[in-house]
């Protein structure tokens, strides 16, 4: 059952009446000064919007490219650690001691 106009005045009470009144009466008055004042406000936080997008975009390709530097990096030491065998790489030149029988 769809609400009837006679209960929203009922629950609004005269208080409530005189607010809807006013503000049927003072929106044309309000409407343009409201939309005067919103337009140059909206297109200022468009222009900030805009300007933030251009400088991170120069960020984001930054962090793109060391991004890219560091993956290159890590896929080459895999390569080299597959290339290197186990027992060379466990080994150093200073565990070698020659016994000369003395």
């Amino acid at each position: 059952m769809a609400p009837k106009i006679t209960d929203f005045v009922e629950d609004a009470g005269a208080p409530g009446i005189i607010a809807g009144i006013g503000a049927v009466l003072l929106a044309p008055v309000l409407l343009p000064v409201v939309a005067g004042i919103g337009k140059p406000l909206a297109k200022s936080l468009i222009k900030g919007g805009i300007l933030a997008y251009e400088k991170s975009k120069g960020a984001f390709a930054e962090l793109g490219e060391t991004w890219e530097d560091m993956v290159a990096e890590a896929r080459a030491e895999i390569a080299e650690d597959r290339e290197t065998p186990a027992f060379e790489a466990a080994s150093t030149p200073g565990d070698r001691t020659l016994d000369n029988g003395g």
